[in-house]
C-alpha cells in the first residue's frame, strides 16, 4: 500500500514538473503553444515512467528554418534536467571519413557523451534533411557518416563496428606474415594499435582496461580478445540505447513547394502564410520524406511528426515587443536614460524585418540593425544636449528614419527601412491606376464568392504593381471556374469603367493569360463545353487525345467576352463600393478582410476554404426522387 502511494506521488510530481516545463517554454517561445503541448504529451510516458520504455521514443519536428525547433529541444533537455545527458548531432552524412570512427558514428558520439548504456538520455538529430539516402531519381546515395542511425531508430540496440574489427584482424595477419619473412629482431615490424584503433576496440568490445594498456597489448592478446568477443552471446555484442528520447529535426522544403503565393516573401502576409502551413499534415511529411529516404527508413522515423507552421503576425509582434524592450533597457542602463519606443517603431521593424517563409533570423538581424545603432545614436544626441540620468527619451519612426524626441526637440536618424522605401508609391497617377485595378479584382471576387480577398495590396516591394490573394478551394465547379475568370478580368473591366478604353493600361496582360488558360482548360480538358473528349496538342503518338484544338478557339473567346461583360456590369452596379475600396487602397496601401467588409458594406462570409453546397443538393435530389416515386 505504501509503495503504491509513493508511486502515485512520484507520478503526480513528475506530471506537475512537465506542466511547469510547458508553461516555461510557452513564456519563452511565442506562437507555438499547441506544439509545445503536443511535444510534452509525446514525451510524458518516457519522462514519468522511464522503466516501461523498451525502445527509443522518437519525436520528429519539421518546419521552416528559424521557427525554433532546435531551440525548443535544447531548452526542454535543460528544463527536464538532462542537459548533461544530451547529445546533439548535425546530420551531415556526406563528409569524408570512415563511417565507424568515433565522431563519424552515432554510437561513437554517444559513447563520448554523458549518456550511459541502458539509461535514459536525449539525442537530437538536427538538420536531418541533409542526411538524404536517395537522389531525385531515387538512386541510392553513398553516405559516409552516421550509418548506424537506422539501427538506433529501429530498437536502440547498436551492433559493433564489425568492419573495424575485421580491419584489425587483417592488419594482425599481415604483420605476422611480414614478421616471418623478416629478421625477428626487427622491432619495427611488431604490430601496434594506433590510438583511435585502441579507442574503438575499447568501445566496441566494452573493455574496462585503460587505453594505454590496450595499446601495449601483443598481437596474441588482441587476437584472444577478438575471439572471445566473437564467441560471446548477442547480448554482449550490442550496445543498449533503448531508453533514449530521440528528437529528429529538419526542414522539409518539399512540403512547402505548393504554398507559393503571388508575391515574394517580403510582401507575403504572415497570417496568410501561417494559415497555409498550418494545414500541412503527417501525409505531407511522409510524401516529402519519401523523396529523400528509402521506405523502410521513413518507417523507422515513426508516426510522431510535429509540424511547425510559420509564425503568425501576433507571434512576430511579440518577438518585436520583447526585442524593443531588451534593446531599450540595455542601452538605457549603459547611458542612464529611459527610452520610450512608440508603436510606429515596432510597425517599421515588422514591415522591414518580417519574411514569413524565412522564420525569425531576418527579424533578429533587422532588430539589431535598426535599434542597435539607432538607440546608441539617440543616446549620444540626447546627452550632447544636456539630458540627465533618468530623463525620458522618446522615439518614433516615419518610414524613412527613426525620430528621437527630448524636451520638445527632435532629431532624425537614418535607419535601414529599405523594404518600406521599396513599397512606397509616391506617384499619384500610378497609385490611382493600381488602386482601381486591384479594387476591381477584389470587389468582383467578393460579390461572386461571398468572401473578401485574404489580401489586397498596392504597396509591394518585390515588383512594380499590386495584387489580390484569395481563399483556396478543394473542388472547383464549372460555375466556380467561370467566377474565377470573371474575377481575373475585373481589373481590366475596372480600368475601362473609370479611365476609358484609351487609358486602360498594359497591367492586365497576366490577368488575360490566366483567364484564357482557365477557359481553355474548362473546354479542352474538363469537359465543361459542348465536347466531352479531352483535346490537346500532343507530340507523342501514344497519347489518346484529340489534337483538333482549333474548334475550341471560338467558344473560348466567346466565354471570355461574356465574363468580361459580367465583370463590367457588377462593377457598374456597385460603383460606390468600388470607389470606397479605391480610396482605402490609396490611403493605406492595402485592405484587410475586416476593413473590406467595413469599407464596402457587403455581407460576406469568413475568408476560409469553402465548397459549393453539394450535401444540400444531394438532400434535395433525394426529396425529388421520393416525390417522383410517390407520383
Amino acid at each position: 500500500m505504501n509503495d503504491s502511494l509513493e508511486l502515485r506521488e512520484q507520478l503526480a510530481q513528475k506530471n506537475q514538473q512537465l506542466q511547469d516545463i510547458a508553461a516555461q517554454l510557452k513564456s519563452e517561445l511565442f506562437g507555438i503553444d499547441t506544439l509545445i503541448d503536443r511535444i510534452i504529451d509525446a514525451v510524458r510516458a518516457w519522462y514519468v515512467l522511464p522503466g516501461l520504455v523498451t525502445r527509443p521514443v522518437i519525436v520528429c519536428l519539421w518546419g521552416l528554418t528559424g521557427t525554433g525547433k532546435t531551440q525548443l529541444v535544447r531548452r526542454l533537455a535543460q528544463l527536464m534536467g538532462f542537459y548533461d545527458r544530451f547529445v546533439e548531432v548535425q546530420m551531415d552524412g556526406f563528409s569524408n571519413g570512415a563511417g565507424w570512427r568515433g565522431a563519424q558514428s552515432i554510437s561513437g558520439m554517444l559513447s563520448q557523451s554523458g549518456v550511459r548504456e541502458g539509461e535514459p538520455g536525449i539525442l537530437a538529430l538536427d538538420e536531418f534533411q541533409r542526411f538524404r539516402t536517395i537522389d531525385v531519381k531515387r538512386s541510392e546515395l553513398r553516405v559516409e557518416r552516421y550509418q548506424d542511425v537506422w539501427a538506433l531508430l529501429s530498437d536502440g540496440r547498436l551492433p559493433p563496428a564489425l568492419s573495424l574489427l575485421a580491419d584489425i584482424e587483417s592488419s594482425l595477419a599481415e604483420a605476422a606474415f611480414d614478421a616471418e619473412r623478416a629478421d625477428a629482431a626487427d622491432a619495427k615490424l611488431r604490430f601496434k594499435l594506433r590510438p583511435w584503433e585502441a579507442q574503438e576496440l575499447q568501445r566496441n568490445l566494452k573493455l574496462d582496461e585503460p587505453l594505454m594498456e590496450i595499446m601495449a597489448w601483443t598481437p596474441e592478446q588482441i587476437r584472444q580478445r577478438l575471439q572471445d568477443f566473437r564467441e560471446g552471446g548477442q547480448q554482449q555484442w550490442e550496445t543498449d540505447y533503448s531508453r533514449l528520447l530521440v528528437f529528429v529535426c529538419g526542414n522539409l522544403d518539399e512540403m512547402y513547394e505548393d504554398l507559393a503565393t503571388s508575391v515574394d516573401d517580403c510582401d507575403s502576409d504572415a497570417d496568410t502564410f501561417h494559415a497555409l502551413t498550418a494545414r500541412l499534415s503527417v501525409i505531407d511529411v511522409k510524401q516529402a520524406l519519401n523523396k529523400r529516404f528509402k521506405p523502410e527508413q521513413v518507417a523507422r522515423l515513426g508516426n510522431e511528426h510535429v509540424i511547425y507552421p510559420s509564425l503568425s503576425r501576433r507571434a512576430y509582434e511579440q518577438l518585436i515587443e520583447q526585442g524593443c524592450e531588451r534593446y531599450a533597457r540595455e542601452i538605457g542602463e549603459r547611458c542612464g536614460l529611459r527610452f520610450e519606443l512608440q508603436v510606429s517603431v515596432r510597425e517599421q521593424i515588422y514591415a522591414n524585418g518580417v519574411f514569413p517563409a524565412q522564420g525569425t533570423r531576418p527579424l533578429f538581424s533587422s532588430l539589431h540593425a535598426i535599434l542597435g545603432a539607432g538607440l546608441a545614436k539617440a543616446a549620444l544626441w540626447a546627452l550632447e544636449r544636456g539630458a540627465d540620468a533618468g530623463d525620458a527619451v522618446g522615439m518614433t519612426a516615419d518610414g524613412r528614419s527613426l525620430v528621437v524626441h527630448w524636451r520638445g526637440q527632435s532629431h532624425s536618424i537614418a535607419a535601414p527601412f529599405d523594404i518600406t522605401r521599396l513599397r512606397q508609391r509616391n506617384n499619384a497617377d500610378f497609385r490611382a491606376l493600381l488602386a482601381v485595378h486591384e479594387a476591381g479584382h477584389g470587389l468582383v471576387h467578393a460579390l461572386l464568392f461571398g468572401r473578401a480577398p485574404t489580401e489586397i495590396k498596392i504597396h509591394v516591394a518585390s515588383f512594380e504593381g499590386g495584387y489580390n490573394a484569395y481563399t483556396t478551394r478543394k473542388v472547383w465547379s464549372r460555375q466556380n471556374l467561370l467566377d474565377s475568370v470573371c474575377t481575373s478580368l475585373a481589373g481590366r473591366a475596372a480600368e475601362l469603367l473609370v479611365f476609358g478604353a484609351d487609358m486602360s493600361s498594359s497591367g492586365a496582360e497576366s490577368d488575360l493569360r490566366k483567364a484564357t488558360e482557365t477557359v481553355a482548360r474548362m473546354l479542352r480538358h474538363l469537359g465543361h463545353g459542348e465536347r466531352i473528349g479531352r483535346s490537346d496538342v500532343s507530340a507523342d503518338s501514344d497519347d489518346n487525345v484529340c489534337t483538333d484544338v482549333e474548334a475550341s478557339n471560338a467558344p473560348i473567346e466567346a466565354l471570355l467576352q461574356d465574363e468580361h461583360a459580367r465583370a463590367s456590369r457588377l462593377l457598374l452596379a456597385h460603383r460606390e463600393a468600388l470607389l470606397a475600396l479605391v480610396d482605402e487602397l490609396i490611403a493605406q496601401g492595402q485592405v484587410t478582410p475586416t476593413r473590406f467588409v467595413a469599407v464596402t458594406g457587403l455581407s460576406l462570409g469568413r475568408p476560409e476554404e469553402a465548397l459549393d453546397p453539394y450535401a444540400q443538393r444531394l438532400a434535395e435530389f433525394r426529396v425529388e426522387r421520393c416525390a417522383l416515386l410517390r407520383a
